[in-house]
């Protein structure tokens, strides 16, 4: 299954805060980065900390779309809890 997450690197913890509705992507699910938003580190941080959260191996959580943008599209396993 596609998530959108509005990803929030620099945090002081990695941590999901929760779904919320945004006004240009509808539904997403906010999740803070520990890591900085440089040579990919916070999107190799936020597929690591969302699997390990989900129960997944990271290889099976994909980056699709948003790549430098703070809105992200990922796939996540259909029998993933979100």
């Amino acid at each position: 299954m596609q998530i959108r997450v509005l990803a929030v690197p620099n945090s002081k913890t990695s941590e999901v805060v929760g779904w919320e509705d945004d006004p240009r992507a509808g539904k997403v699910l906010r999740v803070k980065i520990a890591a900085p938003p440089v040579d990919g580190k916070a999107n190799a941080a936020l597929r690591e900390f969302l699997a390990k959260h989900l129960g997944v191996p990271k290889s099976r959580v994909t980056l699709e779309k948003g790549d430098s943008a703070r809105i992200k599209t990922l796939t996540v396993p259909d029998d993933a809890v979100c």
